[in-house]
């Protein structure tokens, strides 16, 4: 099973938001996923991102792979 740690999209038409979730990589974007560890709210200024750091770090080191736009969240955030 690859998982992933990618976004979400929630929200209404041209309002996204996003929430950071942990997915097998056969799902849908928007479909089943087994945990969720963040959101991510592109419209403010500056963008608001919170991420469970302690749960990021589990997946991770139990190798899930993070998508390059988590990738670069999780960067910001100081967790990679």
């Amino acid at each position: 099973m690859a998982v992933k740690i990618r976004l979400r999209r929630m929200g209404a038409k041209k309002n996204p938001f996003y929430r950071i979730v942990v997915a097998d990589s056969r799902y849908p974007r928007d479909g089943r996923f087994i945990e969720e560890i963040g959101t991510y709210n592109p419209l403010t200024s500056p963008s608001e991102i919170k991420v469970d750091a302690e749960k990021a770090k589990q997946w991770l080191t139990n190798g899930a792979q993070p998508t390059d736009t988590v990738k670069a969240l999780l960067k910001k955030e100081g967790i990679l």
